[in-house]
């Protein structure tokens, strides 16, 4: 049988030398240019790899067609897959120690293609040191309203933001906050990134029927104390997340909305009743990443206030061109493009007594987000303005992933 060898510990032949150390380099490459994510592309007459490095992928290696279908079995042989299958996609992991000393923690996708077998590979941190707060981006007053909603004993917190805005980031941090010895966690992902120590993690596998909703139900069942669920996809879901947040479990989840208040109208539409949904949240924190300035070799720029006007930013025009703090990317030796690392742009709203009032009332989600805003709410788009005007991002970046309030 020739998926026995494929599942068995990885060694490599003098002939298959070159291409490890060919995989092994693109890793450390990948870690020193803190990549997420590898994609190895077989194309009709090239083959290319790209990393995807601060939200943005960039091409770094063309290697020799003829080395394709090797690479793509060293990578599946690394983590546990059956070099055989080359029709049906896989996913897999695998551990890996580099030079360093260090270890990576790395998911694999394969899927095929018209020709042949594409394979990204997630790089996964391990370093729980990077996961608190502060390394994410969270001021002073955005952590102290987080701080507040994951301490009590109850409630949901919501997580929102599109695919890669950072979302399981943040509530890896919280976990992390959160873990200790006399409280029982219990998470349900798909899958799990990050594995944290003396945390009850599950994987979804829809195959079995091992659904977020299922484990949800089972987990009620361990004696838990504070629960985590990957993402809220459905009325099921939501229903038990409300329901356990309800009787005296601390429940953290994820939603894809723009914003804050958008994310109380996806549960409404999800057939969520505006009662459950007013005693039962504490908190929604919206998010996006973008990306940082370089800090040598930005270049200072002045912005008018009648172009912040046109931004829809008014109401910090004073402020921001008082201070001209603002910068462009350039580009340079020690960056890409101007730009090196990311940083979190938050949008933390507590559900208040005002709020949970409108919430009884249906209220739209113009409405929610104006009474947000009287509260002291800060917008998506007005964080990324101070974080601009601080020199830490560009405009363009606001621009670029962040709506007009």
């Amino acid at each position: 049988m020739q998926s026995g060898p494929a599942r068995s510990k990885p060694s490599a032949s003098a002939e298959d030398a070159p291409v490890v150390t060919y995989v092994q380099q693109l890793l450390e490459q990948a870690v020193a240019l803190k990549a997420s994510d590898l994609h190895f592309e077989p194309y009709e007459h090239h083959y290319r790899v790209r990393m995807r490095v601060d939200g943005e992928l960039r091409e770094v290696a063309s290697p020799h067609m003829a080395l394709k279908d090797r690479l793509a079995s060293r990578i599946k042989v690394m983590s546990r897959l059956d070099i055989a299958e080359k029709r049906l996609p896989q996913d897999g992991r695998m551990n890996l120690g580099l030079q360093n000393s260090q270890r990576l923690n790395l998911r694999v996708s394969t899927l095929t293609t018209l020709f042949g077998e594409k394979i990204v590979v997630r790089v996964l941190s391990t370093d729980l040191a990077k996961l608190n707060l502060e390394h994410l981006g969270y001021n002073h007053a955005d952590k102290q309203k987080l701080l507040h909603a994951i301490q009590k004993s109850h409630g949901l917190v919501l997580v929102t933001g599109p695919t890669g805005s950072g979302k399981s980031q943040s509530l890896y941090a919280c976990l992390n906050l959160l873990n200790r010895a006399e409280v029982n966690i219990a998470t349900v992902e798909d899958p799990s990134e990050i594995q944290l120590p003396g945390i009850n993690q599950v994987n979804v596998k829809e195959r079995i029927g091992l659904n977020f909703a299922t484990s949800l139900r089972a987990f009620l069942r361990q004696d838990p104390d504070i629960l985590m669920v990957g993402e809220i996809r459905d009325h099921e879901t939501a229903d038990i997340a409300i329901k356990a947040s309800q009787t005296g479990h601390l429940v953290l989840s994820t939603l894809h909305t723009q914003d804050a208040p958008s994310a109380l109208v996806r549960l409404r539409n999800m057939g969520m009743a505006s009662y459950n949904l007013a005693s039962s949240i504490s908190l929604i924190s919206a998010q996006r990443l973008v990306r940082r300035l370089c800090v040598h070799c930005r270049k200072p720029m002045v912005v008018s206030a009648h172009l912040l006007k046109e931004l829809g930013l008014q109401s910090m025009s004073h402020q921001a061109t008082a201070q001209h703090h603002f910068y462009s990317a350039e580009g340079c030796s020690q960056c890409y493009k101007g730009y090196w690392g990311r940083i979190g742009l938050f949008q933390l709203m507590p559900i208040t007594s005002a709020l949970q009032h409108l919430i009884l009332q249906n209220a739209s989600r113009q409405e929610l987000a104006t009474q947000a805003e009287k509260e002291g709410v800060c917008s998506l788009r007005h964080a990324g303005l101070l974080q601009a005007s601080l020199g830490i991002t560009s405009l363009a970046e606001v621009l670029a992933h962040t709506d007009v309030p």
